[in-house]
This record gives structure tokens, sequence and C-alpha cells, in this order.
């Protein structure tokens, strides 16, 4: 006799074996991970420009000082020269000089016209009084271009910003002299960088483009995990500086950093293999560290840096193994 087994027991033995061949955990083995080394890096600014006077005088007004934000454009300092206002005042004479003059040759150009129309005087005497009028105007506008550009002298007193950042020093005080093409301040841009300085044998391992992990700033608090931040290398130089390679990262949230303010940074010297599992099967109890095995056994491990594949395991666990939740 043969007996036959309904359709949903015959596929529920069938699933059977699969359910007991499929082991629960987190199987542990040897991954190829980065093997980052912390270094110390540098806030630069990828550009450092000089406000410099345009006019030699006296400083005036300073505007700004050490640390202050400022616009592209924005004033700094008011170097003012004593000179150019008298010599406008001078101008100002010779202008009001020539007006006469040429108002005088234009009477005197007009009777001649006159005259001439009545046959009194010859028609070079018309020439002769319309050559003055000419000269007189013509001298008349080239003082006021002569005015015009001791105004414009006096305007570049004023020192303006080549670009937009952050005062780093101010040379200069009120009432100090300067000549033209003296530095009043030195302004930081707002393109900050990371500079990174390390030894020549790590030259061929860095490239453009590298991925780093930036540290927190300033002292960690014991025990506490430190909070990294991704940052990315635009720029290997080619030279090398007195045994080391330079390079800079660049990364968001620098602009509230001091220009030469010092960080720590991790970046990668090559690969390794270790033991990774993901966070969260890693437990901390009374100061030591523990994962569970898939048989329910927990394991005091010693962990490791962390990493973008999860934390590194140094010791505690074998290959093979199979880690659980706890």
């Amino acid at each position: 006799m043969i007996f036959r087994l309904p359709s949903f027991a015959a596929a529920l033995i069938a699933l059977l074996p699969a359910a007991f061949a499929a082991e629960p955990g987190h199987p542990v083995a040897r991954v190829d991970v980065d093997d980052r080394k912390a270094v110390i890096a540098t806030v630069e600014t990828l550009r450092e420009v000089q406000a410099r006077a345009r006019i030699g005088g006296t400083v005036g007004q300073l505007l700004v000082r050490e640390g202050d934000r400022i616009a592209a454009g924005g004033r700094i300092a008011l170097v003012v020269d004593e000179k150019l206002a008298l010599q406008v005042q001078a101008v100002d004479a010779r202008i009001q000089a020539q007006q006469a003059q040429r108002d005088q040759a234009r009477i005197d150009f007009d009777r001649a016209e006159d005259l001439r129309r009545s046959g009194t005087v010859a028609q070079a005497r018309v020439d002769e009084a319309r050559t003055r009028l000419d000269v007189a105007e013509r001298t008349l506008r080239a003082v006021r271009a002569e005015r015009d550009v001791l105004l414009q002298q006096s305007a570049e007193g004023a020192v303006l910003s080549p670009g937009p950042g952050r005062v780093l020093r101010v040379p200069v005080n009120e009432r100090s002299v300067v000549l033209a093409g003296d530095a009043i301040a030195m302004i930081a841009t707002d393109a900050y960088v990371l500079r990174l300085r390390l030894p020549e044998r790590h030259a061929l391992s860095l490239k453009a483009g590298d991925t780093i992990l930036v540290g927190a700033r300033g002292l960690q608090a014991s025990g506490a995990p430190e909070i990294l931040r991704p940052g990315r290398v635009v720029l290997v130089y080619p030279q090398i500086d007195q045994g080391r390679v330079v390079a800079d990262v660049e990364v968001d949230g620098l602009g509230d950093y001091f220009v030469g303010e010092r960080t720590r940074v991790y970046v990668s010297t090559g690969t390794r293999s270790a033991f990774v599992v993901p966070p969260d099967l890693v437990a901390r109890r009374h100061g030591v560290d523990y994962v569970r095995l898939a048989n329910g056994t927990d394991v005091v491990v010693q962990v490791g840096a962390a990493t973008d594949k999860g934390i590194e395991i140094l010791a505690g666990l074998r290959d093979g193994d199979r880690v659980i939740k706890p």
C-alpha cells in the first residue's frame, strides 16, 4: 500500500534540510581593511592675500582688527595725504582763472565777428580770436582733468579687501605713515584645507581622491568614542619637502578653525587582513568588550579601530566563529 502526503507537508519536509543547514549569526572571517595611521594635519588657507595701500600718506582710519571677517571689496582702512587736498584747492583756483580767460576769449571772438560783419576788421582778426577761444577751452578741460586725477588719488586712499576672508594680521595702526604698496592687512581667504606632511615612504600610497578620517577637535573625553569625519585628498604636491610628501585635504566645516590649528587625522598607508564585525554585535560591560557566539557563549574580545566595514577585533575570535547580537 502506498501512502501519499498532502502537498503542504511535502513542501515542509523539503525545506527542513535547508533550515538546519543555515547557521545563525554573523560569520567571522579575515577581510582586507585599510591600515590607517594617525598623523597631525594643519589647517591652512589656500591663499593668503595682502591688502595694500595704493597711495602714500597717513592712516586716518583703521576699520578692522585681527579675527574680523570681511567681504570682497570691504573697506579696511583710509589713507589720507594732506597734500592732495592742497593740490585740489590749487587746481580749483586755476580752474576759476581759466574760466575767466575762456569767458574773455569768447567775448573777444563775438566782438570780432560783429566787426567783421560790418567790414571794420579783417578775417584774420576773427580767426585769431577763434584760436584764442579754442585754446582757452582746451586748457580749461585739461585743468579739470587734472582735478579729476587728484580726486581719484584721494579716493584711492581707501584700502579695500581683495577678496572675502578673515583678517589675520594688521601690522599698522592709526596715524602710521605708509607708502604706496605697503601692506595694511593680511587676509586669509575662506578656502581652508588640511595640509598633511607625511614621510616620503608614504608617497606612493597617497593619491588624489583618497578618503581620510578627521578626528574630533580638541580634547576627547576619556572612554568616549571618537567622532570621525570624512575628508578627501584633493592635491598631492609633486615635490618632496625635507623628506616629507605634502598633500591638501578638503573637509567640510573648517571655517570655524583657527588658521594654523592642528588636528588628528587618520590616513591609509596600505591594507592588511583583520577580523571585522558589525558594531551592534559588540557589547561593553564594566569596561570590558564582549561578543556572543552562536552557541550562546560570551567571549571577551579586544577591539581595535573602527573601519568602514565595522569594528576590528584584535583578539578573542577565530576564523570560522559565528557571532550573534547580545
